[in-house]
């Protein structure tokens, strides 16, 4: 299987048609942890990766946003460390959006991400992000009140309006040289609780886990409902969607990384071609380094 095949299988193209359910978090596309096609892939899609990002950051006109989200051990976190291992970490900027802080709940939803986006050159990757207004705030709208938002602004239409806002954030983003490239790693209830049960008896991994953790879990289908209003309400050809099955974490590694390959890959990046008299400087210095005794 090559890798495009693997981004156009889990890109939502038809927005309006998808259902959660169209994607089995367990699914592999046929190919089993075992099979040395699947190792291939993910190492070839590595080194191919960290050609594409040197080309990205020595070009310097496109800058890349990669947004995850996922429910608790989707594997967010582990994705971002495997697909990124062989990139030069000088051209990759991470950031993990936790709950608001005092300042940022004083600004508008977007600010304190905006404050964070990638320069040209740079792939810049949202462990969470924005849309955790419409995911987290939405299954808890009393977490509005404490946004300060004006009361008649808090209306019945304030997630179509969100999602307009992000619709037009990431038009805006996409028509001055970012690509954006956004992932739900879908993780079914029943793999969640195998990992919780992992964690808990994991002393390198306890400290990951709360009561807080299993409370989510009884607003499960909410969250679902949330999940899939986000992707059909902004998954659009400049800012697509992928859903990426998530229950074994080799396979969600490897699809991320033939997403973001194929999207790198459509940039025409090239490494800056040197100007006739630049190239003859060169020679210069290359006739006194080499006439150094």
């Amino acid at each position: 299987m090559k890798f495009s095949k693997l981004v156009k299988r889990y890109r939502i193209d038809k927005p309006d048609k998808f259902s959660l359910d169209d994607i089995d978090p367990a699914d592999t596309a046929g190919l089993s942890f075992e099979a040395e096609e699947a190792k291939a892939l993910l190492a070839d899609g590595v080194k191919r990766l960290a050609d594409l990002q040197e080309r990205l950051y020595a070009q310097n006109r496109w800058a890349v946003l990669l947004v995850f989200q996922g429910m608790d051990t989707a594997g967010k976190g582990g994705a971002i460390e495997h697909v990124m291992s062989g990139v030069n970490p000088a051209g990759v900027q991470v950031f993990s959006f936790k709950a608001p802080t005092p300042q940022e709940l004083d600004h508008d939803f977007l600010w304190r991400t905006t404050l964070a986006l990638p320069e040209r050159g740079r792939i810049g990757i949202f462990d969470r992000s924005y849309y955790e207004e419409v995911l987290i705030v939405r299954v808890h709208p009393e977490i509005l009140k404490k946004q300060s938002i004006p009361p008649e602004l808090v209306t019945k239409d304030i997630w179509r309006e969100r999602f307009k806002d992000i619709r037009a954030f990431e038009r805006y983003l996409s028509r001055n040289g970012t690509r954006i490239l956004k992932f739900h790693l879908r993780i079914s209830k029943e793999e969640q609780k195998r990992r919780f049960l992992a964690r808990i008896d994991d002393p390198r991994k306890q400290w990951k886990f709360s009561i807080g953790d299993v409370n989510e879990r009884k607003l499960w289908d909410r969250y679902m409902e949330a999940y899939e209003d986000m992707i059909r309400q902004t998954s659009v050809p400049e800012a697509p969607w992928h859903v990426i099955p998530a229950d074994n974490k080799w396979f969600a590694r490897l699809a991320v990384a033939a997403v973001l390959d194929e999207a790198l890959g459509e940039l025409g990046l090239e490494f800056p071609k040197l100007s006739p008299a630049a190239l003859a400087e060169l020679e210069k210095c290359r006739k006194a380094l080499e006439a150094e005794k």
